[in-house]
């Protein structure tokens, strides 16, 4: 017998399945991720698996939902964003002022026309110093020029002087992106360069475990459009692996479930992921796909994807009433479940008057040596205080402030958690839910309660009752949910812009969800108009929390519903599933009349005849394709060839050629590992 190992890196469970040559389930695991040291977490769900069949693996697929979580969390590790020839709005426009800060980012002169002929020339100076400035602060360099997609020279030479200089990871921006479109291509670059510390940690700590449990088959990664790739390659385009849960899920959800026309719905820990699969396949968002408040050029499934989960925290927002997410906290079910003693504070609690610290305890989530390494003493001391424990906040702010604010400090950082009331508390109240500690979720209902109460004039349930606020936050992520599953299928339509989809949808899923009651004595009036989904397009929902939730949100939209077999391992399923691909592209543009231009990674090359033209295009995209997929893991490959032509007809003029896109997809098998006969 031969198996495949697929393995679910999430933000709350890491999940481990183990599927014969059929692509069966024979068995599955879950266990808590440790952040702080994610071997000891991959490591307790491969125990539970059957001992006796881990040496004949002869496949190991990975996907996780940590990349998508630190974009949709806005955290990361520090990065120098290195840009030539961008100008102040462009720089503005990218965001990422918003998502680094000011000081990460270095503005050179340099960059391309869109024709591909350089601008400026690079200061060499200017760019040495930048680099040796931020070497020391950063985990990594990511590095995009103005129209580097069609000249990538200049991002090619700041890359040359970057591993020069320091020994820091160093991507460029047309190695991620074949669009124009330089303020996004700076975002997808400086995303990408913020993950690599955290894939490759994430390698190493499956890596180590595999060999500990004498595993010795191919690790591949699930990529953001459901395909596989091997670890060298995650590690240079980690931000590929964005969207890898959801991808993963949507396969899994397929799978399990048998049906080929579906809305796939994955709830985890800290997101929900809606995509619609037609015919089995997922549809695919060539544009980037929807991340939280960004959108990276990444080839992805076409995911609607918010920041709402089982750890969600549930907080009140001014402006916008009770708010669930995006933040993820412990829960303080799970809290108390891994440190019992802490169920004696939140006794302690209830006594005492409300305060916005309550509830709030923080610990250690993940290391970050890049950081770690640069902390100031007062971050430090609270660093090491974490390690015996989780700390009381409102302790900390009541006797030891600088304490508290190193704290705060360092959970803007990324390394520590607060712990908060969530969904899950909320499940385990009512009793939807009883994985961890439900009396410490009762308890924290109440403090939660009295928090909304007097300190925001929030909620007017009654003094020492649990059940009612926990009611309102479940019957709120039921709304929740039941609003994205409307505004996915808005965007689907294709009708309406992303802003008029999400407001069409707030206002179809108040008529929807919240019915008005008649009065007693009078009949209810028939609505004039009801919301219907495709009836042959049901609900498949998977994750852990799915079955406290789902139920009731394809209830309130009249849906039908399938929670499958192993849902809530779903995505290590589909990890298991997924084949390699790579595509690449190459654009061909008419500058001149007569005169045909090529866009290469060399620079642009001018051809007298079209035909001429795109045949070079393609025989480049083949190479480099089939290339990048035996390089990512493939077996052997099969090509495919596209061109994607754009011509303007006038009278004068006749059909006149204006540009063609080049796609080359190269796809094959993985390589597994071969068995021999004991």
């Amino acid at each position: 017998m031969t198996y495949f190992l697929g393995i679910d890196a999430g933000g709350t469970f890491t999940d481990a399945v183990l599927l014969d040559a059929d692509k069966k389930v024979v068995a599955a695991a879950k266990s808590l991720t440790t952040r702080f040291d994610l071997a000891l977490g991959i490591g307790a769900a491969l125990n539970k698996l059957p001992s006796a069949c881990l040496s004949q693996i002869v496949l190991v697929s990975l996907s996780t939902t940590l990349t998508t979580n630190s974009v949709i969390e806005g955290r990361g590790s520090p990065v120098c964003v290195l840009l030539a020839g961008y100008d102040p709005p462009q720089i503005k426009a990218s965001g990422l002022v918003e998502l680094l800060g000011s000081n990460a980012i270095v503005s050179l002169p340099g960059g391309h026309d869109a024709g591909g002929f350089a601008v400026q020339a690079l200061d060499e100076a200017a760019s040495r110093a930048a680099i040796l400035h931020h070497a020391p602060r950063v985990s990594a360099f990511a590095i995009s020029a103005s129209f580097g997609v069609r000249n990538p020279g200049h991002e090619l030479q700041l890359r040359s002087w970057v591993l020069e200089l320091c020994a820091k990871p160093v991507t460029c921006g047309h190695e991620l992106a074949s669009s124009l479109g330089a303020p996004r291509r700076a975002l997808t670059v400086a995303l990408n360069a913020r993950m690599i510390s955290n894939i490759k940690l994430l390698i190493d700590s499956v890596k180590r475990t595999l060999y500990a449990h004498q595993i010795e088959a191919p690790l591949m990664l699930v990529q953001g459009d459901g395909t596989l790739i091997n670890e060298a390659s995650a590690l240079q385009r980690p931000v590929a692996t964005v969207l890898s849960g959801p991808a993963a899920s949507v396969l899994g959800a397929c799978a399990l479930s048998g049906v080929k026309n579906a809305i796939v719905a994955d709830m985890g820990g800290t997101t929900t992921d809606i995509a619609v699969v037609r015919d089995g396949v997922p549809d695919l968002s060539f544009d980037g796909a929807m991340i939280g408040h960004w959108r990276p050029m990444i080839e992805a499934i076409k995911v609607y994807a918010i920041g709402l989960g089982g750890d969600s925290e549930v907080h009140f927002q001014s402006g916008a009433g009770l708010t669930i997410g995006p933040r993820r906290v412990v829960p303080l079910c799970l809290l108390v479940h891994e440190n019992p003693q802490l169920l004696a504070v939140l006794k302690r609690q209830q006594t005492e008057s409300p305060h916005a610290s309550q509830n709030r305890f923080v610990q250690r989530l993940q290391v970050d040596e890049a950081t770690l390494d640069h902390l100031p003493n007062d971050e430090l001391h609270a660093w090491e205080q974490l390690a015996q424990g989780p700390i009381d906040m409102e302790r900390a702010n009541a006797q030891d402030r600088h304490l508290s604010r190193a704290l705060a400090r360092l959970e803007r950082k990324g390394l520590v958690i607060y712990s908060g009331f969530t969904p899950s508390d909320a499940a385990h109240v009512l009793g939807l839910s009883c994985h961890w500690n439900s009396e410490a979720a009762i308890l924290a209902a109440k403090i939660w309660a009295r928090q909304m109460r007097h300190l925001y004039g929030f909620g007017r349930w009654a003094i020492g009752d649990a059940q009612a606020p926990a009611q309102y936050v479940v019957e709120k992520v039921i709304a929740s949910i039941g609003q994205k599953l409307i505004e996915a299928g808005l965007n689907d339509a294709g009708q309406l812009s992303e802003g008029n989809a999400n407001k069409m949808a707030t206002l179809l899923s108040q008529m929807v969800l919240n019915k008005p009651r008649g009065k007693p004595g009078h009949i209810e009036a028939s609505p004039v108009f009801r919301l219907q989904f495709g009836p042959d397009m049901p609900l498949v929902a998977v994750g852990a929390p799915v079955a406290s939730y789902y139920p009731a949100v394809a209830l309130s939209l009249g849906m039908p519903i399938q929670i499958p077999p192993f849902a809530e391992v779903a995505n290590a399923v589909g990890a298991a599933m997924g084949q390699v691909s790579q595509r690449v592209h190459l654009l061909v543009t008419q500058p001149t009349r007569g005169v045909f231009r090529v866009f290469t990674d060399s620079g642009p090359r001018d051809f007298d005849l079209l035909s001429d033209a795109i045949g070079h295009a393609q025989e480049l995209c083949g190479r480099h394709a089939c290339q990048r997929a035996l390089e990512s893991g493939a077996s052997h490959t099969t090509l495919e060839l596209g061109v994607l032509s754009t011509n303007v007809s006038d009278d004068i003029d006749g059909n006149m050629f204006f540009e063609a896109r080049v796609t080359a997809t190269a796809y094959g098998p993985p390589a597994v590992k071969t068995l021999t006969a004991s």
